[in-house]
């Protein structure tokens, strides 16, 4: 995971609640999000800070993460995945084992099927070639 790992370091110079650092896509995504699970900071605030539904997003230039209550995170998830799919950006929920999804052809698929180019994807972390 070291794409994430790096994402999540924050070390993008720029403050991470303004949607217009990232691309149209993500963008397009937040706005639908923010519909059901509104912004607890950044231009869109909500000021109901009493809801379960509020969210803390974390916007970087190829990157947002969200941090949802847990009580609602099967909704969460499924509104995030569904969203991901309809704007053609990938998701990944980092809370539970699962595959990073990409999108290929209208779908999100699997990383490893989306980019067969990449061998560091296939290999175990032990094999060096």
């Amino acid at each position: 995971m070291a794409w994430y790992d790096t994402q999540t370091e924050w070390a993008e110079e720029h403050t991470y609640n303004d949607p217009a650092i990232t691309t149209p896509a993500l963008q397009a995504w937040l706005l639908e999000m923010e519909q059901t699970f509104p912004n607890m900071n950044g231009p869109n605030v909500t000021n109901d800070h009493t809801s379960a539904y509020e969210t803390d997003y974390s916007i970087g230039r190829v990157v947002i993460y969200a941090a949802f209550s847990w009580s609602l995170t099967e909704e969460a998830n499924e509104t995030a995945h569904r969203l991901a799919q309809k704007h053609q950006v990938g998701f990944w929920d980092p809370s539970f084992e699962g595959p990073i999804l990409l999108p290929k052809n209208g779908e999100l698929r699997p990383m490893e099927e989306v980019d067969k180019q990449n061998l560091d994807l296939k290999k175990p972390w032990w094999k060096l070639w």
